[in-house]
């Protein structure tokens, strides 16, 4: 009798051990599908969710940092035709994008909105004040330059001797960024002018309600489904989100598409890496190498090639021409220190020393939720000018030259609370159901296995030459 209770209680064991392992296997893909199913549900942007929450609001504080190439010497260019050499001053730190989304509306699953813009100086994250001045090309010069036809460069020559003006000027950090009065155009002019108490938009995307994996995606900017800017359908697309966050479940194996309205078109980035940003692990991403590649390396590129004769018949490399959505403006756009463009660039203006490390952009993403939860957007302001025959400054150029004024390093991360919180509202629940899932899994395995070993040696034991 002894004997067969034992038999039936390693058995039961077995059984019972058998059972729990089926239950953890059960739950893992139960598990899966609970976590996949809360996330999407606090991905959407509806009110109440986590991802509206961190949409609407500021979230965290996003800065913008200057650096000017301050020119050193400009007469020598001027009067005899010597190579620009610049030396780089920052950072001039600001505080941007601390205001909420305005005119928030929603409509059969989608949300428009108004992005209000704003600066405020950081003096703490900043090399010197506000009012250290800067030798940089002089705007109104260049602008002229490339606006007036060559038959009226006379005109041009005219306003800049009456105006004393030259191809440089010298003026403060707050006035070439936000704007100053210029006595040749006669208007208020300036790199970001007018910024304070301006807006971006409006966007409409997508709340991803009836789609998740649609969440965040521009459907529509300035009231348009498609840009106005480039002579082709393929360069007009807005394609994919802001680049604050994306689809849940991050595929690393494809690209993320995002729209950026300060080079005024859409552009994709590439996995690069696996990183842990304060205990979260994220995916890295960087721009891919061929966004701002010479069209004879990536056709799709050739038709935001405007000026084939600036451009060397359109086989210079690292440099946008945006002056199509910039009111004709000569501006050319490119990262720091024209990182992976063409040498000529870098020849043409000495001084410059890019970095992959100190001059990409990237954005660190989180893989569950598609949170961009650390970025850093790097970007280039340049103006063009060239010779001429009439315009006395100009006269000692030899070739049309691109030229940097200042770069900007717009970035962001959460802070430790946030993280925190992250953690403990995401990760401490997946993690607490996958330790749940394999602690089924693996005591239920053991009991099991050790049970029905004992049965096994119980049965052989009392029934030789049997084996059950």
């Amino acid at each position: 009798m002894g004997c067969c209770n034992r038999r039936c209680g390693l058995l039961a064991g077995a059984v019972f051990g058998a059972l729990l392992a089926v239950l953890g296997g059960i739950l893992i893909p139960a598990g899966n599908s609970i976590i996949e199913g809360t996330v999407k549900k606090e991905a959407v942007i509806e009110n109440g969710t986590t991802a509206y929450d961190n949409w609407v609001s500021t979230g965290a504080a996003v800065y913008r940092q200057f650096w000017f190439f301050d020119v050193t010497n400009p007469v020598e260019i001027v009067e005899n035709g010597a190579t620009p050499v610049v030396v780089q001053r920052g950072p001039y730190t600001y505080k941007t994008r601390y205001l909420p989304k305005e005119n928030v509306t929603f409509t059969n699953f989608t949300v428009t909105f108004l992005l209000p813009l704003g600066a405020i100086f950081e003096p703490s994250m900043s090399v010197g004040p506000e009012e250290d001045h800067i030798t940089v090309l002089n705007l109104a010069v260049a602008g002229a330059y490339s606006l007036t036809p060559t038959t009226l460069h006379g005109v041009v020559e005219r306003l800049i001797k009456s105006t004393n003006s030259s191809l440089f000027q010298r003026r403060s950090v707050k006035e070439l960024l936000w704007g100053y009065y210029d006595p040749m155009l006669k208007v208020t002019t300036g790199l970001f002018s007018p910024y304070n108490g301006t807006y971006d938009g409006p966007y409409t995307v997508s709340t991803g309600e009836d789609d998740i994996a649609n969440v965040g995606k521009i459907l529509s900017w300035r009231g348009e489904e498609s840009l106005t800017f480039w002579d082709d359908k393929y360069c007009n697309m807005i394609n994919g989100t802001d680049a604050s966050s994306f689809a849940p479940f991050v595929d690393k194996r494809k690209p993320l598409y995002f729209f950026s309205s300060d080079i005024c078109r859409s552009v994709s980035a590439s996995y690069e890496d696996s990183l842990d940003l304060k205990g979260i692990k994220v995916y890295r991403y960087t721009l891919q190498p061929n966004t701002l590649a010479a069209p004879n390396v990536n056709p799709d590129n050739q038709c935001y090639c405007r000026d084939p004769k600036v451009t060397k018949n359109c086989t210079m490399a690292g440099v946008l021409d945006i002056s199509s959505c910039q009111g004709n403006k000569p501006i050319y756009i490119s990262l720091p220190h024209f990182l992976y463009g063409s040498p000529s660039l870098r020849e043409s203006v000495l001084g410059l020393s890019p970095s992959p490390e100190h001059h990409d952009t990237f954005m660190d993403v989180e893989p569950i939720t598609g949170f961009t939860l650390r970025f850093a957007k790097r970007i280039q302001v340049n103006m063009m000018y060239g010779p001429s025959k009439v315009i006395t400054v100009l006269k000692q150029v030899k070739d049309y030259t691109i030229f940097p004024i200042v770069w900007l390093n717009e970035t962001a991360a959460l802070d430790h609370e946030t993280a925190d919180m992250f953690k403990e509202e995401l990760f401490s629940r997946v993690e607490t159901l996958e330790v749940l899932q394999l602690s089924l899994l693996g005591i239920g395995v053991s009991i099991f296995v050790l049970c029905f070993t004992m049965y096994c040696v119980v049965r052989c034991r009392h029934s030789p030459g049997k084996f059950v």
